[in-house]
């Protein structure tokens, strides 16, 4: 008998097809709309495999509603909407993406981060909405990044993929983690240093470091009180990491050039929320992996977990 598999968003055939060897696959058939939540508890009733996105919480509540669960696969790398700890004490494993998105993001990040210092969304809609009229010295002027100093907090992959751009800028790199990165220092130059002197001393503070009990809340008042007054905060880990509140009262008091936000708190942000009235915000809807081919093999490692499982062996890419 096979086993029985729920995908929680619409995926392109050609991905889940081979999966329908090994599963008996039902599928919400929305690829924009998440699932609503009641919908969801009710799917997983008899599942006993789950492959989620970002945006499904796989909590208590929900493993109440599926006894039979034994594997969720998750569609990113990080896993902050995944409650590892109420897994384990059932026995479920977890799998995610690591590695592919690594260079991908990495791109983006320093996207982003040139986007927010040279003001490029701002100067597209300048044009679009026909206030260019002439050019004249200080318009729509920006920040340099070449020779500037950039922070980054977190030095996982994603964090030297990102640091090591940041040399071909020739930019100063500190950087802010857990544990020192011996090695990196020594090939790269890299700087270590604790975290408020980097906040002090960068004019790009990059956020890259997971969300986690340690890190909810880790940039408030105080920590942008610290920086530079002409800096710049990039963050594209995850929401919450940053006091939105402080930093909406931050920027509107003059302090920092600007801010670029791949992720928020809640995730749609609400059009109504004050960081959207700010010029000197770039927001975009959490495409920091959104490449074709990144996202293609996302999905392929999602689907060798599943594979790996449905052939009665241990899937690969486990959350431990």
């Amino acid at each position: 008998m096979k086993k029985k598999l729920f995908i929680t968003r619409k995926f392109p055939p050609h991905i889940v097809e081979p999966l329908k060897e090994f599963y008996d696959i039902k599928q919400w058939e929305e690829e924009e709309i998440v699932i609503p939540r009641e919908k969801l508890l009710a799917a997983v009733a008899d599942c006993e495999a789950l492959w989620v996105t970002l945006a499904d919480q796989v909590d208590e509540e929900l493993l109440v509603h599926a006894p039979h669960l034994k594997l969720v696969t998750n569609l990113a790398v990080g896993f902050n909407n995944i409650d590892i700890k109420a897994l384990r004490k059932r026995g479920i494993m977890a799998t995610n993406t690591p590695g592919v998105l690594t260079n991908t993001t990495a791109d983006f990040v320093m996207g982003l981060l040139l986007a927010t210092a040279r003001r490029i969304p701002e100067s597209d809609r300048y044009l679009r909405e026909g206030k260019w009229k002439s050019w004249y010295p200080m318009q729509l002027v920006g920040k340099d990044v070449s020779g500037s100093t950039i922070g980054i907090i977190g030095m996982g992959r994603i964090g030297q993929a990102v640091a090591r751009r940041a040399k071909g800028f020739d930019m100063k790199i500190l950087y802010n983690n857990r544990r020192r990165r011996h090695e990196a220092e020594e090939m790269y130059g890299f700087q270590y240093v604790s975290l408020e002197d980097l906040l002090k001393q960068s004019d790009f503070v990059v956020i890259m470091t997971p969300f986690n009990d340690d890190t909810v809340g880790l940039i408030g008042a105080e920590e942008l009180a610290l920086m530079k007054d002409d800096a710049v905060l990039i963050n594209a880990s995850r929401g919450g990491i940053i006091d939105e509140n402080a930093l909406y009262e931050t920027l509107k008091s003059g302090k920092l050039w600007a801010a670029g936000l791949d992720v928020f708190e809640q995730e749609p942000i609400a059009l109504d929320h004050p960081l959207l009235t700010l010029p000197n915000v770039v927001a975009l809807p959490h495409i920091g992996s959104a490449s074709l081919q990144t996202r293609t093999a996302m999905l392929m490692l999602n689907v060798k977990a599943l594979t790996a499982y449905g052939q009665g062996q241990t899937p690969s890419n486990r959350i431990d």
